[in-house]
């Protein structure tokens, strides 16, 4: 089968796709992405967590091509000297110190400020801003014009893009690489950044690639994220009543929401040796794809694995975060994030609901199209 799947297909019906391969075997060969893509849970869990055989440092690896070597295309040592100066700030307990009021604070501005027009695109005008707010809040930049770290996020972005499909970068992506660089720069010799701490470990190149890497998470992901659970909720009307009568159940959204459509899709990993895999010769160099939107509908570890269900007794079993040395850093940052929008769009937009369908797209990073929404805007 997987000689046939275009990434068409990938894209159009992801889930779809993922679960014909999974029938099948938990590994396959796809030609069209040119590696081996793994679906079933454990098999997923155990390619993150050998790094030793499945790595991410490889030349062919796109961002590290442009941000240079970071925490996320290192692996062994190298990799926990990028890693650990950030390991602390992004512990729960000083997570919660660090964001929880200002987090809180600013998904509260957001939606206070739609909710007199009764309708918005709540992907855009919600989750994108509150994303591009908290990462620049969390590296030090919130005193930078949300509209210039967009426009560099955008061109740098590009830059990935451009090299993966093997064009020619356009000099405008360097260019605002290095603001970026500059304006880290700045905020890494405050004492109570972020950065600080690994301005002592590392060189000044070392912390702007990996604050760029922090960026490419705390933008593109915790916008899906955030998206995508406002998306579920939406078009489960019984589970957004069940949430606004009951706020502890917002946890439990959140979590199923990243097991039944995780932000990204998938995490890519290089084989050092040839090994036997699920059956299957993996040559030294081959890609090999972990699924991790196939490994969180794994029927054999997962009931019905295509609902939304907020009684979802294993739901925070999901690697929607990836596992390993590669698990998201700022899962708990992001976690928080999202449950603050919730929060925030309870407390302020009444008789909420989907003006039109809202698809989700996307084959490695996945969030709804557009997520138009209205509401009433009477007192009550």
């Amino acid at each position: 089968m997987g000689q046939d799947i275009t990434l068409d297909d990938l894209d159009a019906r992801h889930h779809e796709v993922l679960a014909a391969l999974r029938a099948e075997a938990p590994l396959a060969r796809v030609e069209a992405i040119g590696g081996w893509v793994v679906t079933g849970r454990e098999l997923a869990v155990a390619v993150m967590r050998d790094a030793e055989r499945f790595t991410v440092d490889d030349p062919r690896f796109s961002t590290a091509q442009v941000v240079g070597p970071s925490m996320l295309s290192t692996d062994g040592p190298a990799h926990a000297r990028h890693r650990d100066p950030f390991a602390a700030a992004y512990r729960p307990s000083e997570v919660t110190r660090r964001y929880e009021t200002v987090v809180t604070r600013m998904a509260g501005r957001l939606v206070a400020e739609l909710a007199p027009r009764g309708e918005a695109e709540l992907r855009r005008e919600l989750a994108g801003p509150l994303a591009v707010a908290v990462v620049a809040h969390s590296l030090g930049l919130e005193r930078l014009d949300p509209a210039t770290l967009l426009g560099w996020y955008d061109r740098i972005v590009a830059a990935v893009d451009d090299v993966t499909f093997g064009r020619e970068v356009d000099p405008a992506a360097w260019q605002a690489f290095g603001l970026l660089g500059s304006a880290l720069d700045s905020s890494a010799r405050r004492p109570d950044s972020v950065l600080h701490g690994a301005a002592q470990v590392l060189t000044p190149t070392e912390v702007v690639s990996n604050a760029a890497v922090f960026l490419f998470g705390g933008i593109e992901t915790s916008e899906g994220m955030t998206a995508n659970a406002l998306r579920h909720l939406l078009l489960h009307p019984a589970a957004l009543d069940a949430v606004r009568a009951d706020r502890a159940l917002v946890d439990a959204a959140v979590e199923e929401s990243l097991r039944l459509e995780p932000a990204a899709a998938r995490v890519d990993r290089y084989a050092t040796v040839d090994v036997e895999l699920a059956g299957s010769h993996i040559r030294t160099g081959d890609l090999v794809v972990v699924s991790l939107a196939a490994a969180n509908r794994d029927p054999a570890v997962y009931d019905d694995p295509d609902a939304f269900r907020l009684d979802r007794p294993n739901a925070r079993t999901h690697v929607a975060f990836a596992q390993g040395p590669h698990a998201c850093l700022g899962a708990q940052l992001a976690r928080m994030e999202t449950r603050a929008a919730i929060d925030a769009v309870l407390d302020r937009l009444h008789d909420l609901e989907l003006v039109e369908p809202s698809a989700v797209a996307g084959t490695i990073f996945r969030k709804p199209v557009a997520l138009r929404v209205r509401w009433s805007t009477s007192a009550g």
